[in-house]
Protein backbone atom coordinates (compact mmCIF):
# COMPACT_ATOMS: atom_id res chain seq x y z
CA UNK A 1 0.00 0.00 0.00
CA UNK A 2 1.73 3.58 -0.75
CA UNK A 3 1.66 6.49 1.58
CA UNK A 4 -1.06 7.97 -0.45
CA UNK A 5 -3.61 4.69 -0.29
CA UNK A 6 -2.57 4.56 3.50
CA UNK A 7 -3.87 7.96 4.21
CA UNK A 8 -7.24 7.32 1.79
CA UNK A 9 -8.01 4.51 4.14
CA UNK A 10 -7.31 5.90 7.36
CA UNK A 11 -9.53 8.73 6.03
CA UNK A 12 -12.10 6.05 4.95
CA UNK A 13 -12.00 4.76 8.74
CA UNK A 14 -12.92 8.11 10.29
CA UNK A 15 -16.03 8.45 7.85
CA UNK A 16 -16.78 4.69 9.06
CA UNK A 17 -16.62 6.35 12.97
CA UNK A 18 -18.45 9.02 11.99
CA UNK A 19 -15.12 10.82 13.25
CA UNK A 20 -14.03 12.90 9.62
CA UNK A 21 -14.24 16.74 10.80
CA UNK A 22 -15.77 19.44 7.89
CA UNK A 23 -15.32 22.73 7.91
CA UNK A 24 -18.39 25.54 7.07
CA UNK A 25 -17.32 28.76 5.18
CA UNK A 26 -19.16 31.51 7.01
CA UNK A 27 -20.43 34.35 4.52
CA UNK A 28 -21.11 36.83 7.87
CA UNK A 29 -18.66 38.20 10.64
CA UNK A 30 -18.72 36.38 13.39
CA UNK A 31 -22.31 36.30 14.91
CA UNK A 32 -25.22 34.12 16.89
CA UNK A 33 -27.04 35.04 13.32
CA UNK A 34 -24.88 33.72 10.42
CA UNK A 35 -24.38 33.13 6.83
CA UNK A 36 -23.72 30.18 5.16
CA UNK A 37 -24.73 29.41 1.42
CA UNK A 38 -26.21 32.48 1.37
CA UNK A 39 -28.38 30.85 4.51
CA UNK A 40 -29.21 32.75 7.84
CA UNK A 41 -29.07 30.20 10.59
CA UNK A 42 -28.60 31.00 13.79
CA UNK A 43 -25.34 29.74 15.58
CA UNK A 44 -24.56 28.27 19.08
CA UNK A 45 -21.54 26.95 18.76
CA UNK A 46 -19.02 29.79 19.10
CA UNK A 47 -17.16 31.19 21.54
CA UNK A 48 -17.84 34.84 21.56
CA UNK A 49 -19.51 34.67 25.10
CA UNK A 50 -19.95 38.80 25.16
CA UNK A 51 -20.83 38.92 21.99
CA UNK A 52 -17.71 41.29 20.77
CA UNK A 53 -15.95 39.76 17.92
CA UNK A 54 -18.22 41.51 15.28
CA UNK A 55 -18.58 44.62 17.93
CA UNK A 56 -18.34 47.48 15.76
CA UNK A 57 -16.06 49.07 18.27
CA UNK A 58 -13.38 46.45 18.13
CA UNK A 59 -13.68 46.42 14.26
CA UNK A 60 -13.12 50.41 14.73
CA UNK A 61 -10.26 50.00 17.27
CA UNK A 62 -8.58 47.31 14.73
CA UNK A 63 -8.79 49.80 12.15
CA UNK A 64 -7.31 52.64 13.99
CA UNK A 65 -4.63 49.83 15.22
CA UNK A 66 -3.75 48.94 11.42
CA UNK A 67 -3.53 52.28 10.40
CA UNK A 68 -1.15 53.40 13.27
CA UNK A 69 0.61 50.32 13.57
CA UNK A 70 0.31 49.08 10.02
CA UNK A 71 0.09 45.57 9.31
CA UNK A 72 2.69 43.52 10.79
CA UNK A 73 5.04 43.16 13.93
CA UNK A 74 8.52 42.43 11.48
CA UNK A 75 10.09 40.36 14.13
CA UNK A 76 9.93 38.25 17.24
CA UNK A 77 9.31 40.73 19.97
CA UNK A 78 12.90 40.05 21.66
CA UNK A 79 14.61 41.16 18.16
CA UNK A 80 12.20 44.13 17.01
CA UNK A 81 9.36 43.36 16.99
CA UNK A 82 7.64 44.55 20.23
CA UNK A 83 5.92 47.28 19.93
CA UNK A 84 4.72 50.58 22.68
CA UNK A 85 0.97 49.52 22.15
CA UNK A 86 1.76 45.97 23.09
CA UNK A 87 3.56 46.60 26.57
CA UNK A 88 0.84 48.71 27.30
CA UNK A 89 -1.69 45.83 26.95
CA UNK A 90 0.13 44.04 29.15
CA UNK A 91 0.45 46.29 31.66
CA UNK A 92 -3.61 46.73 31.28
CA UNK A 93 -4.18 43.02 31.31
CA UNK A 94 -1.85 42.49 34.51
CA UNK A 95 -3.06 45.30 36.61
CA UNK A 96 -6.83 44.34 35.05
CA UNK A 97 -6.45 40.30 36.49
CA UNK A 98 -4.38 42.21 39.18
CA UNK A 99 -1.29 40.53 38.51
CA UNK A 100 2.19 41.98 39.32
CA UNK A 101 2.96 41.55 35.29
CA UNK A 102 1.71 39.81 32.38
CA UNK A 103 3.07 38.54 28.60
CA UNK A 104 0.87 38.50 25.43
CA UNK A 105 1.18 35.39 23.44
CA UNK A 106 -0.30 34.49 19.68
CA UNK A 107 -2.92 32.39 20.54
CA UNK A 108 -3.27 30.33 24.04
CA UNK A 109 -2.27 26.74 22.14
CA UNK A 110 1.09 28.38 21.81
CA UNK A 111 1.14 30.35 25.04
CA UNK A 112 0.75 26.88 27.20
CA UNK A 113 3.03 25.22 24.17
CA UNK A 114 5.42 27.64 25.76
CA UNK A 115 4.58 27.84 29.24
CA UNK A 116 4.52 24.50 30.91
CA UNK A 117 8.28 23.60 29.20
CA UNK A 118 9.83 26.61 30.89
CA UNK A 119 8.92 25.49 34.00
CA UNK A 120 9.66 21.94 34.36
CA UNK A 121 12.04 19.56 32.86
CA UNK A 122 13.04 16.08 33.30
CA UNK A 123 13.25 15.13 36.56
CA UNK A 124 10.30 17.41 37.60
CA UNK A 125 6.57 16.17 37.88
CA UNK A 126 3.12 17.39 36.73
CA UNK A 127 0.39 16.91 37.99
CA UNK A 128 -3.07 17.54 35.59
CA UNK A 129 -6.92 16.89 35.11
CA UNK A 130 -7.70 14.05 33.01
CA UNK A 131 -10.11 16.62 31.06
CA UNK A 132 -7.32 19.33 30.49
CA UNK A 133 -7.47 21.27 27.25
CA UNK A 134 -5.17 19.30 24.22
CA UNK A 135 -2.71 22.07 24.41
CA UNK A 136 -1.74 21.77 28.17
CA UNK A 137 -1.43 18.08 27.34
CA UNK A 138 1.02 18.54 24.41
CA UNK A 139 2.69 21.10 26.65
CA UNK A 140 3.12 18.63 29.04
CA UNK A 141 4.46 16.17 26.25
CA UNK A 142 6.86 18.43 24.77
CA UNK A 143 8.29 19.27 29.27
CA UNK A 144 9.88 15.45 29.27
CA UNK A 145 8.37 15.71 32.72
CA UNK A 146 6.96 12.89 34.43
CA UNK A 147 3.40 13.40 33.85
CA UNK A 148 0.48 12.35 36.30
CA UNK A 149 -3.30 12.56 35.50
CA UNK A 150 -5.90 12.63 38.02
CA UNK A 151 -9.36 11.68 37.34
CA UNK A 152 -11.50 14.92 36.60
CA UNK A 153 -11.88 17.31 39.47
CA UNK A 154 -10.94 14.25 42.16
CA UNK A 155 -8.95 15.89 44.81
CA UNK A 156 -8.59 12.85 47.17
CA UNK A 157 -6.82 11.55 43.98
CA UNK A 158 -4.65 14.25 43.33
CA UNK A 159 -3.40 14.80 46.64
CA UNK A 160 -2.43 11.15 46.91
CA UNK A 161 -0.07 12.08 43.79
CA UNK A 162 1.46 14.87 45.34
CA UNK A 163 2.00 12.98 48.46
CA UNK A 164 3.24 10.39 46.52
CA UNK A 165 5.89 11.97 44.27
CA UNK A 166 9.59 13.38 45.31
CA UNK A 167 10.84 15.29 42.31
CA UNK A 168 12.18 18.54 42.97
CA UNK A 169 9.94 20.55 40.94
CA UNK A 170 6.33 20.18 40.63
CA UNK A 171 3.06 21.82 38.62
CA UNK A 172 -0.26 21.48 38.65
CA UNK A 173 -2.39 22.06 35.64
CA UNK A 174 -6.24 22.46 35.19
CA UNK A 175 -8.28 24.39 33.15
CA UNK A 176 -10.42 26.68 35.07
CA UNK A 177 -13.56 26.05 33.00
CA UNK A 178 -13.73 22.80 31.26
CA UNK A 179 -14.08 23.66 27.60
CA UNK A 180 -16.30 20.48 27.25
CA UNK A 181 -17.86 19.97 29.58
CA UNK A 182 -18.54 23.48 30.86
CA UNK A 183 -18.14 23.02 34.53
CA UNK A 184 -15.45 24.66 36.67
CA UNK A 185 -12.26 23.36 39.05
CA UNK A 186 -12.19 23.52 42.55
CA UNK A 187 -9.38 26.46 42.23
CA UNK A 188 -9.49 27.17 46.20
CA UNK A 189 -9.24 23.25 46.77
CA UNK A 190 -6.27 23.43 44.13
CA UNK A 191 -4.32 26.45 45.65
CA UNK A 192 -4.10 24.80 48.89
CA UNK A 193 -2.78 21.69 47.52
CA UNK A 194 -0.44 23.33 45.81
CA UNK A 195 0.73 25.61 48.69
CA UNK A 196 0.90 22.19 51.18
CA UNK A 197 3.17 20.25 48.66
CA UNK A 198 5.44 23.40 47.28
CA UNK A 199 4.02 23.37 43.57
CA UNK A 200 3.64 25.63 40.92
CA UNK A 201 -0.33 25.99 40.28
CA UNK A 202 -0.93 26.70 36.64
CA UNK A 203 -4.71 27.54 35.35
CA UNK A 204 -5.98 27.94 32.39
CA UNK A 205 -8.93 30.59 32.56
CA UNK A 206 -10.06 30.55 28.67
CA UNK A 207 -13.27 29.47 28.95
CA UNK A 208 -13.81 32.49 32.36
CA UNK A 209 -11.99 35.34 31.66
CA UNK A 210 -14.52 37.76 30.46
CA UNK A 211 -17.64 35.54 31.86
CA UNK A 212 -16.89 35.17 35.47
CA UNK A 213 -15.75 37.24 38.47
CA UNK A 214 -16.06 40.93 38.91
CA UNK A 215 -16.22 42.79 36.03
CA UNK A 216 -15.05 39.54 34.23
CA UNK A 217 -11.59 39.47 35.36
CA UNK A 218 -12.05 35.28 35.18
CA UNK A 219 -12.44 32.49 37.67
CA UNK A 220 -9.28 32.52 39.81
CA UNK A 221 -11.26 36.63 40.85
CA UNK A 222 -14.47 35.00 41.61
CA UNK A 223 -12.59 32.43 43.76
CA UNK A 224 -10.74 34.85 45.16
CA UNK A 225 -7.30 33.54 45.01
CA UNK A 226 -3.46 34.48 44.46
CA UNK A 227 -0.43 33.95 45.45
CA UNK A 228 3.44 33.69 43.86
CA UNK A 229 2.69 30.31 42.80
CA UNK A 230 0.32 31.22 40.82
CA UNK A 231 0.52 31.26 37.03
CA UNK A 232 -3.17 32.26 35.01
CA UNK A 233 -3.38 31.77 31.24
CA UNK A 234 -6.39 33.33 29.65
CA UNK A 235 -6.94 33.79 25.85
CA UNK A 236 -8.37 36.81 24.02
CA UNK A 237 -9.86 35.06 21.27
CA UNK A 238 -13.33 34.58 23.25
CA UNK A 239 -15.02 36.47 25.43
CA UNK A 240 -12.42 38.67 24.68
CA UNK A 241 -13.66 39.08 21.05
CA UNK A 242 -9.87 39.24 18.96
CA UNK A 243 -7.40 36.92 18.92
CA UNK A 244 -4.06 36.14 21.60
CA UNK A 245 -3.97 34.81 24.90
CA UNK A 246 -1.86 35.86 27.75
CA UNK A 247 -0.10 34.94 31.33
CA UNK A 248 -0.05 36.19 34.40
CA UNK A 249 1.54 36.33 37.28
CA UNK A 250 4.47 37.30 40.20
CA UNK A 251 7.07 39.64 37.85
CA UNK A 252 9.92 36.75 38.26
CA UNK A 253 7.93 34.18 36.79
CA UNK A 254 6.65 36.43 33.80
CA UNK A 255 10.58 36.99 32.78
CA UNK A 256 11.82 34.09 33.25
CA UNK A 257 8.83 33.08 30.68
CA UNK A 258 10.02 36.22 28.67
CA UNK A 259 13.47 34.30 28.80
CA UNK A 260 12.80 30.60 28.10
CA UNK A 261 9.30 30.23 26.26
CA UNK A 262 9.87 29.01 22.87
CA UNK A 263 6.63 29.85 21.40
CA UNK A 264 7.06 33.82 22.66
CA UNK A 265 10.98 33.66 21.37
CA UNK A 266 10.94 31.96 17.95
CA UNK A 267 7.95 33.12 16.73
CA UNK A 268 6.95 36.79 14.83
CA UNK A 269 5.42 38.81 17.20
CA UNK A 270 1.85 39.21 16.90
CA UNK A 271 0.47 42.38 14.67
CA UNK A 272 0.25 45.46 17.27
CA UNK A 273 -2.93 46.54 15.50
CA UNK A 274 -4.62 43.29 17.36
CA UNK A 275 -3.30 44.87 20.52
CA UNK A 276 -4.25 48.08 20.36
CA UNK A 277 -7.86 46.54 19.74
CA UNK A 278 -7.58 44.53 22.46
CA UNK A 279 -7.13 47.67 24.67
CA UNK A 280 -10.53 48.38 23.57
CA UNK A 281 -11.63 44.78 24.00
CA UNK A 282 -10.16 45.34 27.76
CA UNK A 283 -12.48 48.39 28.29
CA UNK A 284 -15.84 46.69 27.47
CA UNK A 285 -14.93 43.86 28.94
CA UNK A 286 -14.72 45.94 32.31
CA UNK A 287 -17.97 47.28 31.69
CA UNK A 288 -19.87 44.60 30.45
CA UNK A 289 -21.96 43.15 33.62
CA UNK A 290 -25.43 43.93 31.57
CA UNK A 291 -23.93 42.11 28.98
CA UNK A 292 -23.14 39.43 31.43
CA UNK A 293 -26.56 39.45 33.38
CA UNK A 294 -28.15 38.89 29.84
CA UNK A 295 -26.07 35.87 29.59
CA UNK A 296 -26.59 34.63 32.84
CA UNK A 297 -30.07 34.99 31.95
CA UNK A 298 -30.09 32.80 28.78
CA UNK A 299 -28.25 30.14 30.80
CA UNK A 300 -30.82 29.95 33.27
CA UNK A 301 -33.71 30.03 30.30
CA UNK A 302 -32.07 27.39 28.49
CA UNK A 303 -31.63 24.74 31.32
CA UNK A 304 -34.55 24.97 32.67
CA UNK A 305 -36.18 24.79 28.81
CA UNK A 306 -34.81 21.53 27.76
CA UNK A 307 -36.99 18.55 28.47
CA UNK A 308 -34.19 16.89 28.58
CA UNK A 309 -35.80 12.81 28.44
CA UNK A 310 -33.04 11.04 26.41
CA UNK A 311 -30.07 13.44 26.31
CA UNK A 312 -28.83 15.23 28.95
CA UNK A 313 -27.51 18.46 30.20
CA UNK A 314 -23.97 18.16 31.76
CA UNK A 315 -24.16 20.67 35.35
CA UNK A 316 -22.57 23.90 34.26
CA UNK A 317 -23.76 27.29 34.99
CA UNK A 318 -21.03 28.77 32.21
CA UNK A 319 -22.42 29.52 28.30
CA UNK A 320 -20.92 25.86 27.81
CA UNK A 321 -23.88 23.82 27.61
CA UNK A 322 -23.15 20.20 26.62
CA UNK A 323 -26.05 17.96 25.74
CA UNK A 324 -24.90 14.52 26.15
CA UNK A 325 -25.88 12.01 22.86
CA UNK A 326 -23.79 9.24 22.79
CA UNK A 327 -23.00 7.76 19.71
CA UNK A 328 -20.84 9.82 17.33
CA UNK A 329 -23.64 8.68 14.50
CA UNK A 330 -26.44 10.51 16.99
CA UNK A 331 -24.68 12.99 17.72
CA UNK A 332 -24.02 13.84 13.94
CA UNK A 333 -27.65 13.75 12.90
CA UNK A 334 -29.08 15.77 15.79
CA UNK A 335 -26.35 18.29 14.37
CA UNK A 336 -28.01 17.58 10.94
CA UNK A 337 -31.49 17.78 12.22
CA UNK A 338 -31.04 20.94 13.90
CA UNK A 339 -29.53 23.00 10.70
CA UNK A 340 -32.39 21.84 8.85
CA UNK A 341 -33.86 23.85 10.79
CA UNK A 342 -31.27 26.82 10.86
CA UNK A 343 -30.09 26.25 13.93
CA UNK A 344 -25.99 25.57 14.12
CA UNK A 345 -24.52 23.59 17.02
CA UNK A 346 -21.18 21.56 16.48
CA UNK A 347 -21.35 17.95 17.13
CA UNK A 348 -18.09 17.41 19.60
CA UNK A 349 -16.84 13.96 19.09
CA UNK A 350 -13.64 11.48 20.24
CA UNK A 351 -11.11 12.32 20.91
CA UNK A 352 -11.76 15.53 21.68
CA UNK A 353 -14.28 13.86 24.39
CA UNK A 354 -14.39 10.35 25.86
CA UNK A 355 -15.60 7.14 23.54
CA UNK A 356 -19.80 7.06 24.49
CA UNK A 357 -19.81 10.70 25.13
CA UNK A 358 -20.24 12.69 21.48
CA UNK A 359 -22.62 15.42 22.79
CA UNK A 360 -23.90 18.41 20.76
CA UNK A 361 -22.10 21.08 22.93
CA UNK A 362 -24.01 24.32 23.00
CA UNK A 363 -22.69 27.40 23.81
CA UNK A 364 -24.52 30.91 24.32
CA UNK A 365 -23.32 34.31 23.80
CA UNK A 366 -24.46 37.84 25.31
CA UNK A 367 -25.68 38.43 21.41
CA UNK A 368 -28.33 35.81 21.67
CA UNK A 369 -31.55 36.82 22.16
CA UNK A 370 -34.41 35.18 24.03
CA UNK A 371 -36.00 33.88 21.02
CA UNK A 372 -32.72 32.62 19.42
CA UNK A 373 -32.88 29.90 22.74
CA UNK A 374 -36.77 29.62 23.04
CA UNK A 375 -36.57 28.32 19.07
CA UNK A 376 -33.41 25.93 20.03
CA UNK A 377 -34.70 24.50 23.38
CA UNK A 378 -38.60 24.38 21.23
CA UNK A 379 -36.82 22.33 18.00
CA UNK A 380 -34.64 20.25 20.78
CA UNK A 381 -37.67 19.18 22.02
CA UNK A 382 -39.69 18.15 19.40
CA UNK A 383 -36.86 15.81 18.44
CA UNK A 384 -36.41 13.95 21.68
CA UNK A 385 -40.45 13.38 21.32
Amino acid sequence: MSRLDSLHAALDELDASHLRRVRRDLESPCSPHAIINGRTITAFCSNDYLGLAADSRLADALAEGARRWGAGAGASHLVCGHYAVQRELEERLAAFVTCERALVFSSGFMANMGIIPALVGRGDAIFADRLNHASLIDGMLLSRAAMHRYPHLDMAALERQLAGSRAKTKLIISDAVFSMDGDIAPLRELMTLAERFDAWLLIDDAHGFGVLGPQGRGALAEADISGERLIQMATLSKAAGVSGAFVAGEATVIEWLMQKARTYLFTTGSPPALAHALLASAALIEASDERRAHLAALIKRLRSSLAQKRWKLLPSRTPIQPLIIGSNADALALGDALMKQGLWISAIRPPTVPAGSARLRITLSAAHTADDVDRLTEAINRLED
